[in-house]
């Protein structure tokens, strides 16, 4: 074989190891796309990778206007307004039965300090869609008797209450399910590596393909605000959900006194415990957002005591310590994918 010839070969064999490489990377890489926007008063954020380059955009603003319609209380003409309004409610969406079964649960495992029907208390204290009342002692105990999800009855198909006063917000809730909602639609479409964020509240799936690694997210500082926002620490997530819960910017000043816009279903008034935050994970967001909730009402101590008889619910918590310092406490089986940020 004659020099011209061999250098021939050797260019075509070059040629097909770089259509080689070339083809293989192209069908195993998968482009990652960022789409975002604003629902439920916050933001959104999703990151997907998908080799057809799909833009989702435009059928997740449309799935979450009609989650909206069912389970926004601040809108007039939602199925959980025309609920909070009226006397009962034949569902016309799909979201509204599942999210009161899984509230009924946490309730009874809570032992109450999740309740969805604290809406007149949330509303009593001005972080509602009604005017702020300012209670007095007197007021919030009248108010208390009509709390209580014991009151609320409901099937496959209807919700009705045993008392007219009665109201439902979902609002410690509805963020992580439609984070799940979300997260379900893009996965019912043949996404596997995912995060979805509304407001915080996570849900991932899969991996950080150009990462090579799971999903990192950031838990906030109790002492964040919004325009210092800083990291207590970082959770890697790989199929698993986190909500976190705390005080950081939703409370009202009235008189040099803050109010925390976590009520306590048993007493009526704001919580004021040692506890900071409860960030949560398991295997659904609806689940973590809505424990998250719970034990920042039940206290940092009752909250881990709990935990060990969960299944599936870890959490990060922080707390302040007598000495004013902070305190942390993450449960053991997710100790390996917590890093705090010292």
């Amino acid at each position: 074989m004659n020099n011209r010839l061999k250098n021939a070969v050797y260019a075509l064999i070059l040629l097909a190891s770089i259509l080689t490489v070339y083809f293989v990377r192209r069908s195993t890489t998968e482009p990652q796309l960022v789409i975002g926007g604003r629902t439920m008063g916050t933001t959104y954020h999703i990151i997907y990778f998908d080799k057809k380059e799909r833009d989702f955009s435009g059928d997740v603003d449309s799935l979450l206007k009609v989650f909206n319609e069912s389970l926004n209380t601040y809108l007039p003409d939602s199925e959980i307004t025309s609920f909070n309004t009226g006397h009962s409610l034949r569902f016309g969406l799909p979201f509204f039965q599942p999210v009161l079964q899984r509230s009924s649960e946490i309730t009874a495992a809570s032992h109450g300090a999740f309740d969805p029907t604290v809406m007149p208390l949330v509303n009593a204290w001005g972080f509602g869609p009604a005017e702020a009342m300012d209670p007095d002692s007197s007021q919030v105990d009248s108010v208390l008797q009509f709390v209580g999800f014991e009151k609320i009855m409901f099937n496959t198909d209807s919700v009705w209450r045993s008392d007219q006063r009665v109201q439902l917000d979902f609002s410690a809730i509805a963020k992580g399910y439609g984070v799940d909602v979300v997260a379900a639609f893009l996965k019912e479409n043949g996404i596997d590596n995912l995060f979805v964020e509304i407001g915080g509240e996570v849900v991932t799936a899969g991996t950080n393909i150009n990462e090579k690694r799971p999903w990192q997210v950031g838990i906030l500082h109790p002492n964040s605000t919004q325009d210092d926002q800083r990291f207590i620490a970082f959770a890697e997530l790989k199929d698993k959900a986190l909500a976190t819960s705390g005080n950081y910017f939703n409370y009202r000043m009235e008189d040099g006194r803050k109010y925390s816009h976590t009520i306590d279903p048993d007493t009526g008034y704001p919580v004021q415990r040692e506890i900071l935050s409860a960030s949560v994970i398991a295997e659904d967001c609806m689940t973590a957002d809505a424990w998250a909730t719970a034990f920042m009402v039940m206290g940092h101590e009752r909250a881990i005591a709990l935990l060990d008889s969960l299944e599936g619910v870890e959490a990060f918590i922080t707390y302040s310590k007598s000495d004013g310092s902070i305190g942390t406490f993450t449960s053991q089986e997710i100790g390996p994918v917590i890093t705090l940020n010292d």
